[in-house]
């Protein structure tokens, strides 16, 4: 049964979108078509991201890295494919996939899923590769040393080099990704901030208004009952027997 295995790259933290999902989507649905088809699979995890999400849902993990996602070295990238090539060589792994996220400019990023071992010539054609001259007839070359010991050589040194540079381009697309995430973050914050505080102005108005109500309320209600107690009824009693008197001797006279 053929065996492939995916180098899967991750960050090793968190508070970066969608960053770690997309990786990780992509790479399962690798692993459930193998499944599928039955072939069997093997994962190589680069980050503690992917190896908790992972482990967690069952799948087979053949080695898991992680510490230095957001600022990788070549010493990483030495020791990953010296480990892949080595599992390669000894027949555990017939394929070997890198999934990463390609960093193409601060606003574009893309997961993508790119074979690193066995080479072919689609693999290691552009960049420096010449093509054969006008008439057709491929260039002759001599080699020194022999082919095989030069391919022995360099070849380690292509994996490494390719893991390093799918290490760079991940870093390079968590930083982009987190950057959009803390700016998306704070904007929401400002205007969760904007909303509570008119919230709290309305409130302290309506406080205010209703303070200033139940002043004035009392302020009237004291001015009505001074008023009241000012005016008052004078009642004349009945006549006494001085008042008649005199009113006789008046109408004496």
């Amino acid at each position: 049964m053929r065996t492939t295995a995916y180098v899967v790259i991750t960050a090793d933290r968190g508070l970066c979108g969608g960053y770690n999902s997309g990786v990780q989507r992509a790479a399962e649905g690798e692993v459930k078509a193998d499944v599928l088809d039955g072939k069997d699979y093997a994962l190589v995890t680069i980050g503690r991201k992917a190896e908790g999400y992972f482990k967690f849902r069952g799948y087979n993990i053949a080695t898991a890295y992680g510490g230095f996602s957001d600022s990788p070295t070549y010493a990483h990238a030495r020791e990953i494919g010296q480990d892949v090539v080595a599992r390669y060589v000894a027949g555990e792994f017939d394929r070997v996939e890198l999934v990463y996220t390609r960093f193409i400019s601060a606003g574009s990023q893309e997961v993508v899923l790119r074979p690193l071992v066995p080479l072919d010539r689609e693999t290691v054609a552009g960049g420096d590769g010449k093509a054969p001259d006008a008439a057709g007839t491929p260039s002759d070359y001599e080699f020194e040393p022999d082919p095989g010991t030069i391919l022995d050589t360099l070849l380690p040194r292509y994996v490494e080099a390719r893991i390093y540079a799918a290490l760079l381009n991940a870093a390079a697309s968590e930083h982009a990704f987190r950057q959009r995430a803390m700016k998306s973050a704070t904007d929401n914050a400002e205007e969760l901030i904007k909303n509570l505080s008119r919230i709290m102005n309305r409130a302290r108005q309506d406080s205010i208004t209703t303070e200033i109500m139940e002043i004035v309320s009392g302020a009237e209600a004291l001015s009505g009952g001074k008023s009241q107690r000012q005016v008052q009824l004078i009642e004349l009693g009945p006549l006494t027997d001085a008042t008649s008197v005199s009113s006789t001797q008046h109408s004496g006279d």
